[in-house]
This record gives C-alpha cells, sequence and structure tokens, in this order.
C-alpha cells in the first residue's frame, strides 16, 4: 500500500465477525438494513464523527452478501464477502465448535475433541477468514492507525496484520473467558502456537477478568515463552444504565410485563433467567435446581414461578439443536409433574424478544445466572439495573460477572444442583431492607464501566504513552 493512501485512511478501525448492520432482500428485490447495538457500536458513537473510522466485518447473510456485490454498504462500514462455505468452515467449525469449547471447557473429553483431517481442512478455512480481514484492514488503515480486533473468531489477524503493517497500533479483545494451559493443550501443539502467536501480534490484548487474563499469560508462558512486547489489559464491560432503564419503560415493554404478570399469576414470587440456549448457560441444571426447590422446600409450590427465557443459539449446529430440546423437555416435565390447575411452575420462552426480556427483568425477584464458564454475563449485571422492586442475584462462581458482583450475590457451584436449590430458597427469604441494599450495590458496580468507556479506555490504552 502506498503511503500517500496510508495516510488518506481510516484513523480507528474495529474488526468483528458480525457487524453493527445486517441486510435482508425483500420480496421485491430491495434491502432492507437493520442496524444493531451494543458496546463498540456505543464505543464508536463516543469517538466521535468526525474521527475517521471504519467497521471491518463480515457478510453473514445473503442478503448481507447480496449488499456487497450492490456496493450497498454504509458509511464507516466496510462487509467482506467471504465465500459461505469458508466462512462456515472458520465459524462453525473452528471458532464455535473447536476454539470456544477449549475456553468455556466444555468438551466431554472420553469422545471429544478429535482433532482430524477435516478439522485441518477447516483450519485452513480459519486462516483463509482471518487473512481477508487482514488484508481489508491493511488495505484501508491510515498510517499509524489504531486498529481494535475482536474475539475469538481473530485470533490470528493481529500477527497476519503486523506483518502487513508495522506502523499499526493493534489491539484484540477476548469477550470469552481463555482456558488454562491443561485445557487449552487439548488443542494441536502447532494450531495452539499458531493462536497465541497470532494473538501477541497485538501492541495489547484485552480481556474481561483478571483471572482470564491471567489464563493467557500462564498459556504464553507455557507454550511460546512468554508475552514478549505484548502488553495486557482488563476491561470489565459494564452494562449502558441509561439505555436500559429508558428502554425498559417504553409502551411495548409495559405491554409484555402485564402479559407476564397474568401469566405467572397474582402474588407470586419469581425466579428469572433470560439466555441463549448456549451449552456454556447451563440452563437444564438451573431447571433441575429450580425442581429441586419444590422438592425441599415445598412451601413454594405454587408460590413461585420460574420465568425462564432461553432464546434459541446456533441452530446450525446439531449439539446445540440437543440441548435446546433438553431445556424445552425438562421445563415440560416440572410442568406435568409439579403443576395444578392454577400454577404453571415454569413459564419458558424460546422465541427471542428483547422487549419481553426487559418486562422480565423488571419483574425478578430472584435472577438466576449459573453459567459453566462465562467471559462475562451481561444479564447478571442487567438484571440489577432494570428490576423494579429490586432482585436477589444468584450468581455462578465460574461467570466472569463474579470478580465485580460476587460480594452482593449469592454465590454458587454451577454443577451443584442442590447447593443452586438452596441459594434460591435463601435468595427467595432474603429481608426485604437486603435485597434492596444488595441491588443497589449490584447495580453501582454492574455500570462502572459503561460500554462507551470500555471500547474508548482500549483505544486510549493503545497509545503508547498511556499504561496498560
Amino acid at each position: 500500500m502506498a503511503s500517500t493512501q496510508a495516510d488518506q485512511g481510516a484513523r480507528v478501525l474495529v474488526a468483528s465477525n458480525r457487524g453493527p448492520v445486517s441486510y435482508e432482500v425483500q420480496e421485491d428485490g430491495s434491502l432492507s438494513a437493520k442496524r444493531g447495538g451494543g458496546g463498540l457500536v456505543s464505543g464508536l458513537s463516543a469517538i466521535g464523527s468526525d474521527a475517521d473510522s471504519l467497521w471491518v466485518c463480515s457478510a453473514l447473510s445473503d442478503g448481507d452478501r447480496e449488499a456487497v456485490r450492490r456496493g450497498a454498504g454504509e458509511q464507516g462500514v466496510r462487509m467482506l464477502d467471504i465465500p459461505a462455505d469458508v466462512h462456515a468452515d472458520a465459524y462453525n467449525g473452528i471458532a464455535n465448535s473447536a476454539l470456544w469449547f477449549v475456553h468455556h471447557m466444555l468438551y466431554q473429553t472420553p469422545l471429544e475433541p478429535v482433532f482430524d483431517a477435516e478439522f485441518r481442512r477447516q483450519w485452513v478455512s480459519y486462516e483463509t477468514y482471518n487473512r481477508a480481514f487482514a488484508e481489508a484492514l491493511a488495505e484501508e488503515a491510515g498510517q499509524g492507525a489504531a486498529v481494535v480486533v475482536q474475539d475469538y473468531h481473530l485470533t490470528l489477524v493481529p500477527g497476519m496484520l503486523r506483518e502487513l503493517r508495522p506502523d499499526l497500533r493493534i489491539g484484540h479483545f477476548s469477550h470469552t473467558p481463555w482456558a488454562p494451559p491443561e485445557y487449552f493443550r487439548m488443542l494441536p501443539d502447532d494450531i495452539a502456537e499458531q493462536v497465541l502467536r497470532g494473538m501477541l501480534g497485538a501492541d495489547r490484548l484485552g480481556f474481561l477478568t483478571r483471572r482470564w487474563a491471567s489464563a493467557f499469560e500462564a498459556c504464553a508462558a507455557q507454550l511460546v515463552g512468554g508475552l514478549g512486547d505484548t502488553r495486557i489489559g482488563v476491561h470489565g464491560l459494564g452494562a449502558d444504565a441509561d439505555f436500559l432503564r429508558k428502554r425498559s419503560h417504553e409502551a411495548d415493554v409495559d405491554e409484555r410485563l402485564a402479559a407476564l404478570r397474568a401469566e405467572i399469576g397474582e402474588g407470586r414470587r419469581t425466579i428469572v433467567r433470560v439466555d441463549r440456549t448456549e451449552l456454556s448457560k447451563n440452563i437444564v441444571r438451573g431447571l433441575l435446581a429450580y425442581r429441586q426447590l419444590l422438592d425441599d422446600h415445598p412451601e413454594w409450590r405454587e408460590r413461585v414461578v420460574h420465568v425462564a427465557f432461553a432464546y434459541p443459539s446456533r441452530q446450525d449446529l446439531a449439539v446445540y439443536r440437543e440441548y435446546t430440546a433438553q431445556v424445552q423437555r425438562v421445563a415440560e416435565e416440572i410442568n406435568s409433574v409439579y403443576g395444578t390447575a392454577g400454577w404453571k411452575p415454569v413459564v419458558l420462552h424460546v422465541k427471542d424478544d428483547f422487549a419481553r426480556s426487559l418486562a422480565a427483568y423488571r419483574l425478578a425477584d430472584v435472577a438466576l445466572v449459573n453459567p459453566i464458564r462465562d467471559g462475562m454475563n451481561l444479564v447478571a449485571k442487567e438484571m440489577p439495573v432494570v428490576s423494579d422492586e429490586g432482585c436477589v442475584l444468584v450468581l455462578s462462581r465460574e461467570a466472569g460477572a463474579y470478580e465485580e458482583l460476587g460480594e452482593d450475590a449469592i454465590v454458587v457451584n454451577p454443577y451443584d444442583v442442590v447447593g443452586t436449590a438452596g441459594a434460591l430458597h435463601e435468595a427467595l427469604t432474603l429481608p426485604v431492607e437486603e435485597r434492596a441494599e444488595r441491588t443497589k450495590r449490584l447495580a453501582a458496580a454492574a455500570t462502572a464501566l459503561a460500554p462507551a468507556q470500555w471500547f474508548l479506555d482500549q483505544l486510549h490504552a493503545l497509545d503508547a504513552d498511556q499504561p496498560s
């Protein structure tokens, strides 16, 4: 790339698999665009429209690919039309079926993983996918620009980009946990080393908690001899309090709140969970813990309802379809065994509805967040912010949010169904005054680092004069 081109390029670039906009082809052949939200969107907005920023992302759907072919993209976004089969191998075959499983420690190790010839074929697609991002970023970045690469989908990009554009300031942020060395080393040795060296091409690596950062440092020390010149930072993404409080009192949320109250029944307490049917979210054990509560404390029968929103995730993977079906089976079994004419013990919804989720947040007496392992878990932070009457947080010690919220939550071992049932009983019987005080402290901790500031802090830290 010529220096004149580099001088005219973007000054701040974000790279992520999913971008801030998606497209759909309408029946008349026109394209409709849908904009997303989240911390990155807030962060890029916060740096101002004059900052000359660019978001590089992948086309994920036929509508996205058609938008790229028509040149219909939005200003400030470059969508890459990576071949669908290459993207599927990289995204489903490697990122979601290998790297995600490693970092969340999800493998049933007597049978999996099996890193065979098919895995190696898919790994080549993962390299191709990462290279497409690196080349696009190299082409678009101005001289000395800041590039912030996102997550486990793009672990090779920093190293590839460093070779193409040594002048750039490169950051990478991991939104997942990071596996401890003994688990990370399940990956083939050469692949594990390639991932680490790819990440270490960055000037700075960001993690959600000190625990995940330390795990990466341990992996680097054991497999590649340390961090080299790469710096490490911790940025605990917080809930967007202003947005949540405003959005949760709009008309559509009020309507859903009324509908949920009617479904639950007058005067009953609520245990609320809102999750994707992601294997790591531990929804099935949460349901089993609720069933155990009804067995151990029959006084709660007809007096409490478990409101469980389990929104389907990654249904193109068989193991996720099976897990979603298991969630539904267990909920139906509980309702069949314990339900009465006037009481449905589990109110389960599987169709994604953000307004309904906010309505459930508002009426929660107890928030159940019990993941096997989670990078952060924003639900744990959002529910105390939105809850109308205050809620008690029952929180897994394996959630990243535990570092910030554990002191004011009732903490559980996510595998211990009996222990979780006891925690639910404790939460339901907590005095009103203590619940209110805990909620206030939880909300303060949960909003300490707003999404826009979370992004800006990473950007500022990329400046060589800033401490890591």
